[in-house]
Formats: C-alpha cells, structure tokens, sequence
C-alpha cells in the first residue's frame, strides 16, 4: 500500500481539499512498470470522490485524538526502542546536558494538565506548579501553548516564565535581563499576527453563530488563533461541524485550518508555529549562535512537531513526546502523561541542585 494525498473540491465550498488515501501500489505502478496518468487516476476515483472526502475527514478526526486501544505488540515494541521512556533514560539525557545550558520548553494541554472535556476546566495541578516553579528557577523556562497566552497565565500563575500564547503569536516574557520593549511588569517579546485581529475576531462572532445549533461544539478564542473543539460531539455529527467550519472559513484567505487534538485550529496563513516561538526565545536569551545550549521541548500534539523538528534540525537539545502509545514524531524520548513529566521535571532539578552543590 501506498499512502497519496488526493485533492478534491470540496462540495459545498469548492475549496480544494488534500486528504491522504491508501491505495494498492499496482494502482499506481501497474505490472507494465508505466504509471497511471493522473487524469485517468481522478476519473477512475471520481464517482466516489465524495464518499473518499467524507471517509478521509473522518480518519483525519479520529486520527487526531485515537482512542486508546492495545496496538500490535511488535510495532509497539519496535517503536519504543527508538523513542524510549525519558525517565528510564535519564542518565543518557544528563550526560548529554552537561556542561550546557538547559532551556525547557513546556506545552501545556496534556503536558502540564490532562487533555479535558471542557477546556474551561483544564486545571494544573498544585504538585505540577511546582515542579515548573522550581525547574524555572534554575534554568530558562517557556509554556509554548495554541492557548491564549493569558489564559495559559491565569491557570499557571508563575510570573517567571515566558508564555507563547497562540501557537507562539505571542510571547510575553520575564522582565529581567532582556533587551525588548516593557510593557507593565512584563516585556512584550513577539506578536507577528498583531494584523490578523480584526479578522480573527470577526471570523470568531461568525463561527460561534455558524456551530451553536450543534451540541458540544465550543468555539474558542486564542487571540491571535481560534479553536473549534470538538470533544464532546457526537461522532455523526463531525462532518456537519467541520463542514460549517469551512463554511465561514472559504471567505477567508488569510486564515488556515489545521487539526489538533479533537480541535480544529484556525490560523493566520503567516508562516510562524511553535518551533519559530522556540527558535526566536532562544535568540532572545542569546542562545542563537551558542553551541553549549540545550533546549528540551516537551509536549503532547501535532502542533508540537514543529518544536521538535526545529531542535532536531538545530542539532542540540531534544524533544519529548507526551503519548501513550506510538505516533510519528521528531522527538526523541517519551513520556506517557502530566504525571510522568512531573516526575522528569522534578528529577531534573534534582540533577541540577546536586551538580550546583558539587562545584
């Protein structure tokens, strides 16, 4: 089998749509050796076009929060030997960090806090703030979330951190020690989507009034990015709202949809995601050009890829993905919920206190 992306315009919108389909391999390399023309590819899939996208979409969804079910043993197996546990590795990981400067990187949904029904009430908890108070203390810390950055702060509550709020659209920081521009009893930092407001807000009122009639749909506003969750759908009801998303969305070419977690993410086309928010915080600590810097990201979604592709490409530090079972990932080690991150922050300041006292 052969995974292709097939692009069909959508029936309602007319805006093409990719989705990846598996197709047999002699479908497109037939025993002749000669590939199938691609028009003859399309007219032959035509008649089903519309089931495909529907079926696509909705392996999509699913595929973006999986319920969790026992996966074969050997995948399994096979893919913990080359994304092993960070806490049965830990040694490996202090090895490689020292000497250098650690920066750590933290998502928040289902990192610091477990993934919830109701976004509204995704609490961290009081042991976890304080895991994350004491790792601030010794090295350079960051929440990078898709969250609205004051709404990340309000369930933090830690004024020395930085917080990387829509997806790291904006970035606020520690006051201390940084040349940027003061604002309050914070410095602003970043915010490079500051002219897709007024749109945002607008597409916000209209999604919120395009989703109201289907039950356990919440629209959610990030600021400078919007979410559409949909945990609390009913299944049957996906397509509806993701078709209605794009509904108020096709007028909108600024704006990009993308999947997260049982939650569409609707954000400006700029080119900007949390491995740019990482990669600009560590110029901003004086980091960029340092070869004795090692950042750690940790985080659980898709949108957390970009981090970890950008420290894989960078060549220092590392990513840890927060997952119970296997998924294609740049990270490097695993953790498998808020719990065990706990416990890797918390050996982490350990590690550093012990070392501190030994020099």
């Amino acid at each position: 089998m052969t995974n292709q992306k097939l692009v069909i315009p959508d029936a309602k919108s007319g805006i093409p749509m990719a989705f990846p389909i598996a197709m047999p391999d002699s479908a497109l390399f037939p025993l002749n050796g000669n590939r199938l023309p691609l028009k003859k590819l399309l007219k032959k899939l035509a008649p089903n076009a519309n089931g495909a996208r529907i079926n696509a979409l909705l392996d999509s969804m699913r595929a973006s929060s999986p319920t969790r079910r026992p996966s074969d043993t050997e995948d399994h197996a096979s893919w913990n030997l080359h994304h092993p546990s960070a806490l049965t590795m830990f040694d490996e990981i202090e090895a490689a960090a020292t000497g250098k400067q650690i920066v750590v990187f933290l998502d928040y949904d289902g990192t610091l806090s477990p993934i919830v029904e109701d976004p509204d009430r995704a609490f961290i908890t009081s042991e976890m703030r304080e895991a994350v108070r004491d790792v601030a203390k010794l090295f350079p810390s960051a929440i990078v979330s898709g969250r609205c950055r004051a709404k990340v702060y309000d369930f933090v509550q830690l004024t020395e951190l930085y917080y990387a709020g829509s997806h790291g659209m904006d970035i606020k920081g520690p006051s201390k020690g940084h040349k940027s521009q003061k604002r309050g009893n914070q410095t602003v930092l970043c915010q490079p989507a500051r002219a897709f407001l007024p749109i945002i807000d607008e597409v916000y009122k209209a999604l919120i009034e395009q989703v109201k009639h289907i039950p356990g749909a919440k629209v959610e506003n990030n600021r400078f990015c919007l979410s559409v969750h949909y945990r609390c759908v009913e299944e049957k009801k996906w397509i509806e709202l993701a078709d209605q998303v794009k509904l108020v969305i096709k007028d909108y070419s600024q704006l990009r949809v993308t999947h997260g977690r049982k939650v569409f993410e609707i954000r400006p086309t700029i080119k900007w995601d949390k491995g740019n928010a990482v990669e600009f915080l560590l110029e901003s600590l004086g980091f960029d050009e340092s070869s004795d810097v090692f950042p750690m990201y940790i985080g659980d979604d898709r949108t957390d890829e970009d981090a970890f592709r950008v420290l894989r490409e960078r060549g220092q530090g590392l990513g840890i993905l927060v997952s119970k079972g296997p998924k294609e990932t740049n990270a490097s080690y695993t953790l498998q919920e808020p719990m065990e991150v706990m416990h890797f922050l918390r050996r982490l300041v350990e590690w550093k206190k012990v070392s501190l006292f030994r020099h």
